[in-house]
């Protein structure tokens, strides 16, 4: 008796577009891969929070520098809104008197204000705030 099944790979093909792209040959003819390394990946994950280009205009503008202290103390801010499952949050730092609006997904200071910006201000956008 002929068995007549259709039996399917247990792992899925690469796309030959999607692989040619990530794939090129240097002088040698050696082929090498152009995908961004997983520890590149990691260590861009593991380094905490990174400003817009936006953000980092307003802290220029407004003379607004953040020390090795307040970026610690954002970082947590931002982990702790991340484990009560907030997207977008504004991280107030009472000390300096620093309001900024954080992607908590993204891990990204999306804007930044300081006390004579904040008053009156209403924010827009968020769904949770941090007081530090």
């Amino acid at each position: 008796m002929t068995d007549n099944s259709i039996y399917r790979l247990q792992q899925p093909l690469i796309p030959v577009n999607n692989l040619a792209s990530n794939l090129s040959s240097n002088a040698n003819g050696q082929i090498k891969n152009n995908a961004t390394p997983f520890n590149q990946i990691l260590t861009k994950e593991m380094a905490g929070v990174t400003f817009s280009q936006h953000a980092l205009e307003r802290l220029q503008s407004r003379n607004i520098k953040l020390g090795q202290a307040e970026l610690g103390k954002l970082n947590d801010a931002v982990e702790k809104a991340a484990q009560k499952g907030a997207k977008e949050s504004l991280v107030f730092m009472s000390n300096n008197n620093l309001a900024l609006v954080v992607s908590v997904k993204n891990k990204t200071v999306i804007t930044a204000m300081d006390g004579t910006n904040t008053r009156d201000n209403v924010f827009t956008n968020i769904d949770s705030a941090v007081i530090v």
